[in-house]
């Protein structure tokens, strides 16, 4: 009874397990795990979190510094002098000396920065960082739902391209079939039957391979959200095509120079450069620090001469307060070599903000011409998949009365499989560049994401 009652607990637990990897979902569910469980985005989070850290350790270098000190010392010193006279003139007899001593000193002190430019200049540098690190988390963000995005229909499309192969692959097996059955009347030739046999092979390796798509498109999802899914939901037929608004190039390009995230930190990267050269600069000004310190020393010990101790003890308190004045006079050419290395540096960060700007316009405008683009592509894909099947239709009807080929079929067929496939991928494409191009202008959020979600309206099997 007990072994009954614990298959069953098993296959209850396989079953529970199954259900929670096999499950449909949707594009904004499977962006919600992303965020759990992407180790990109929790690798930015972790380097926004660590970013942040500069500016508290830059402001200590401004607040008060308080440090001290203390040691314990036993010192054991012992003398011999030979040949000191004593009573009897001729005796001789050495002189022995030993001190003992047990020390002990502690000291305090308190040190305030009153005028340090190179850590004034480092504090505005790590307000700049901070800034930063804040804007680089952000485009992570909308990386992770592009990616999410990207991800997701891939395996649509993998989906969509093993279906039109399968269907491919069944009706070659059915020409093949028939093209066997006429041969063996005499209605055709051989090569007609070993046409329609070289297909039907393509065929099988195509779908063999659109399997194989398949599942490395399932499996770049799983890494992403750390879960497999055999359902997701994919755009209908009536899936809306917008046009951007507003319907301008130009005005796109300038929404991404003034809000693309990439661009953003470029310029905070330029501005942390001109800070450093500013920081480095400070090597050569005077500093000015309030200095306060306290000290004690206590030694207790004896003397011992000739067999006689005498006490050697000792006490001592310092205090002392003042400003201390440090003028750089000469450090063997570090910071002027500090100098030059913050300028090249900003140079460098120039050249970066320069390239990332003509990258930012040059993939705003590529974006844009790909949604209007992909709009026209789909229409006409569209239009070519139902001339695609009306052609087929035809040429098989051309087939069985004999004015055609049985290579116009096969052939009309693969230009089915073509049109099918190019139309599903044009789609997805489409939704892509959508949201590639409010990427480019800085606006993409999960809200961009959930109206794309509203698009899809079928549920279809990825296994």
């Amino acid at each position: 009874m007990n072994s009954t009652w614990l298959r069953v607990l098993l296959i209850a637990g396989a079953a529970c397990a199954t259900a929670a990897v096999a499950s449909a979902a949707d594009l904004t569910e499977i962006y919600h795990r992303a965020l759990r469980s992407d180790p990109q985005l929790r690798e930015a989070e972790a380097n926004r979190l660590a970013s942040l850290e500069a500016r508290p350790q830059a402001l200590s270098g401004l607040l008060p510094q308080l440090t001290g000190t203390g040691s314990a010392v036993r010192d054991l010193n012992g003398v011999t002098s030979p040949y000191v006279v004593t009573i009897q003139p001729l005796l001789t007899v050495p002189e022995s000396t030993l001190t003992r001593s047990d020390t002990t000193q502690w000291a305090v002190q308190l040190r305030q920065t009153l005028f340090r430019w190179d850590r004034i200049a480092t504090l505005h540098q790590a307000g700049l960082q901070a800034t930063q690190a804040e804007v680089d988390f952000r485009a992570a963000q909308q990386d992770v739902i592009l990616r999410t995005a990207t991800a997701y229909f891939n395996v649509l499309a993998a989906r969509d391209t093993l279906d039109a192969a399968e269907a491919s692959r069944d009706a070659i097996a059915r020409q093949l079939e028939q093209a066997d059955k006429r041969f063996e009347v005499g209605l055709i030739a051989i090569t007609d039957v070993e046409e329609a046999r070289a297909a039907a092979d393509q065929a099988t390796a195509t779908v063999i391979a659109s399997k194989r798509t398949l599942a490395t498109t399932r499996d770049q999802l799983r890494e992403l959200t750390g879960d497999a899914f055999d359902e997701l939901a994919r755009p209908g037929d009536e899936m809306p095509l917008i046009t951007p608004d507003p319907a301008s190039e130009d005005a796109w390009v300038k929404a991404a120079l003034d809000q693309n995230l990439a661009l953003a930190s470029a310029r905070l990267g330029a501005d942390i450069a001109r800070e450093a050269i500013s920081s480095a600069r400070g090597g050569y000004l005077p500093t000015v620090d309030i200095v306060a310190s306290k000290s004690g020393t206590n030694t207790t010990g004896t003397t011992t001469v000739f067999g006689t101790a005498f006490p050697a003890d000792s006490n001592g308190n310092d205090r002392q307060i003042g400003l201390q004045l440090t003028v750089p006079i000469y450090s063997g050419g570090y910071n002027s070599s500090k100098v030059r290395e913050a300028v090249y540096r900003q140079r460098a960060a120039r050249e970066r903000l320069e390239r990332t700007a003509r990258a930012t316009e040059r993939a705003t405008r590529d974006s844009y011409l790909g949604v209007i683009s992909e709009i026209s592509r789909v229409k006409a894909l569209r239009q070519a998949l139902e001339s695609s099947r009306t052609a087929l239709a035809a040429t098989e009807a051309g087939y069985e009365v004999g004015t055609r080929t049985a290579v116009d079929v096969l052939l009309s067929r693969q230009r089915l499989f073509d049109a099918q496939t190019n139309y599903a991928r044009s789609r997805y494409d489409y939704v892509l560049n959508v949201l590639t191009l409010e990427q480019a202008t800085g606006t993409l959020d999960e809200n961009r994401l959930t109206r794309v979600n509203g698009w899809l309206d079928q549920t279809v099997s990825v296994r």
